[in-house]
């Protein structure tokens, strides 16, 4: 069983072309407003999403078509990270209505009996019988938002029953594991960190017991994976077998979504926050890094100055907040003539990813920072 491709937090592994440019805000944020100025470009880009990235099992990986046979998900094959990106900004805007549609959706294309499955091909007519922690648990979290936001008691317990199906399939003897095969009934062997969705852990269904066990080891081993003061990253997962953390490189987009992880319950380190900024103001936050934290290359990408821009808001740094949106908004595609109008992507190749568009979607839908 081939398990490494779904070890990013992205989990359609898409490479990022460097002319287009990976989460989860907190569940319990309710319908908060953008700041004025982004409202158009919110809107702009929902209509590129909804109309040009969209088809009837969910929003395309790519905009452009394959065959659909990849090792990672291309074309217009669908993943449960867009469903639940979708559902996720549905909630902050506080739209029951593309809510309620986006949840039925998901659950009709990604439910299946151990959890929800990763990806969908509408060619191959394939539902891939592994999950992925990430995906699962930022569904059952806005579920919960939404429970709340929307006053409505069935996404509660909804939420509290896919909570503890989560807990059945991918946590064992107190530790979460990336993915659980349904056709095989068995977990990897590593955890990768920016899979710790700390504030949606926090609010399972279990018992209490079982669920302080769960978030003591989780906390231990997302926070013991930072890498130091002078390159303030994490590590890219941890061995269960071995004991040890492992980073080939360290992909941007994964640490950000650690730090976010950690910023949403108020555990971020200020060194991480510092350094963010520092690179986000000087336009330079690349794609990926070398442990010691020099550049292994030089692609700038909307999803990660989206992250930035969410961590700002969860930090509760306006600056940090308002120069990630306008980094991202250099990779916004604004000639009305484009069949990539309002949305993100690469003008010369026609390439939009999901991932990109609904980071930045969700960006948009934080509130003005001096109200957060």
């Amino acid at each position: 069983m081939s398990l490494a491709f779904l070890a990013a937090c992205s989990n359609g592994a898409q490479p990022v072309p460097t002319a287009s440019a990976v989460v989860s805000p907190s569940s319990s944020a309710g319908p908060e407003q953008p700041s004025e100025e982004h409202v158009k470009e919110k809107q702009e880009l929902y209509t590129f999403i909804n109309t040009k990235l969209t088809g009837p099992f969910g929003v395309y990986t790519n905009l452009l078509e394959t065959d659909q046979s990849a090792e990672a998900a291309t074309g217009h094959e669908v993943l449960s990270e867009s469903a639940s990106l979708m559902m996720l900004s549905a909630v902050r805007n506080g739209d029951a209505q593309l809510f309620a549609r986006q949840w039925v959706l998901g659950k009709q294309t990604f439910d299946m009996e151990g959890g929800f499955s990763y990806r969908y091909s509408p060619k191959q007519q394939k539902q891939y019988a592994v999950n992925a922690a990430v995906d699962d648990l930022r569904m059952i979290g806005a579920l919960f938002a939404a429970g709340e936001v929307f006053g409505n008691q069935q996404y509660t317990t909804e939420a509290e029953q896919y909570s503890r199906r989560f807990y059945s399939s991918n946590v064992k003897d107190g530790n979460m594991y990336d993915l659980y095969d349904n056709l095989h009934q068995q977990n990897n062997g590593f955890i990768t960190l920016c899979y710790i969705n700390l504030s949606v852990l926090r609010k399972l269904s279990i018992d209490s017991e079982s669920l302080d066990i769960l978030l003591d080891n989780m906390s231990r081993i997302l926070e013991q994976g930072y890498l130091s003061d002078s390159f303030p990253f994490y590590e890219t997962r941890f061995d269960y077998k071995s004991g040890a953390y492992g980073s080939e490189h360290i992909n941007t987009v994964e640490s950000l979504l650690s730090i976010l992880n950690l910023a949403e319950v108020g555990r971020q380190r200020p060194e991480s926050i510092r350094f963010i900024k520092q690179q986000v103001e000087a336009g330079t936050l690349y794609g990926q890094y070398t442990r010691e934290g020099k550049p292994a290359n030089d692609v700038r990408s909307t999803a990660i100055y989206a992250l930035t821009a969410m961590i700002g808001a969860e930090a509760g740094d306006d600056a940090l907040y308002e120069a990630g949106i306008k980094r991202m908004n250099e990779f916004r595609i604004t000639d009305p003539a484009s069949p990539l109008y309002g949305g993100f992507g690469d003008p010369n190749t026609g390439q939009a990813y999901s991932f990109d568009n609904l980071m930045a979607l969700l960006a948009y839908s934080y509130p003005p920072k001096n109200e957060h």
